[in-house]
């Protein structure tokens, strides 16, 4: 699919509602319309996280959790109508918003007996854009909480403030993103590459080791508050948080 077949409208107003943010997940190999559109979520102060591929998308879906998942429907080697067949096989219930430049009645309805939500039509508006996400989002009931929960520590992802048995926390931007996607996936393994690509790039191909740094100043600071041992080390695979700690 080349740039050329879609274009979105860089001068709207990206404002919306002031609840906590929406996590998506955006699966576009144009790399024009993935920057236009990952700004544009930015910059409305959501969080996306760009996968470019079918297959960087399906590993997403499966081991993070997203509000609302943006699949292009012509992603080259496999399909968008593929990639979604396969989520709803492996039970990822997820909202999902179609993003096609196929118009016709016969591709929507593909789509929607596949398990899409909802389909949004090359080009478009990011005002669209961000309605049908809302409105996805609201029919399946599956709006973000402001607060993520996990025992004893509280994420305010609204002000984004730290609490651990009470005590504020205080950290750094990184640490705080760091935290944040362990706590949607307490109790599972998080592995050093998905953290990475989530805090730096997308496409991040550097040394994991990195995130080692990051994950022992914030188990220091957890522990300042009498919750040592929250954040478990899984040899050869990654991080887990306590759930229910």
């Amino acid at each position: 699919m080349s740039a050329n077949t879609t274009t979105t409208q860089q001068g709207e107003s990206a404002e919306r509602p002031s609840e906590a943010p929406l996590r998506v997940l955006l699966v576009e190999d144009d790399a024009h319309i993935g920057r236009l559109v990952e700004s544009g979520f930015t910059a409305a102060g959501q969080q996306c996280d760009w996968a470019k591929t079918g297959t960087r998308g399906i590993e997403a879906a499966l081991t993070q959790r997203y509000d609302v998942v943006v699949l292009d429907m012509m992603l080259p080697e496999m399909s968008g109508l593929e990639v979604l067949r396969k989520l709803r096989s492996e039970g990822v219930r997820t909202p999902l918003l179609a993003l096609t430049a196929m118009g016709s009645v016969d591709d929507r309805v593909a789509g929607l007996r596949a398990g899409a939500d909802d389909y949004i039509v090359k080009p478009f508006a990011f005002t669209e854009l961000f309605a049908r996400v809302d409105a996805v989002c609201r029919r399946s009931g599956h709006r973000p909480s402001p607060m993520l929960t996990s025992g004893p520590v509280s994420l305010d992802l609204t002000n984004r403030r730290v609490t651990a048995s009470g005590k504020h926390v205080d950290l750094t931007p990184t640490e705080f993103t760091i935290l944040e996607l362990l706590m949607r996936n307490a109790g599972q393994v998080t592995t050093r590459k998905a953290l990475c690509e989530h805090v730096w790039e997308g496409d991040w191909d550097g040394v994991t080791n990195v995130i080692e740094v990051h994950i022992n100043r914030l188990r220091n600071k957890l522990a300042q508050t009498g919750n040592d041992g929250m954040i478990q080390t899984v040899r050869g695979r990654g991080y887990s948080l306590r759930s229910g700690a």
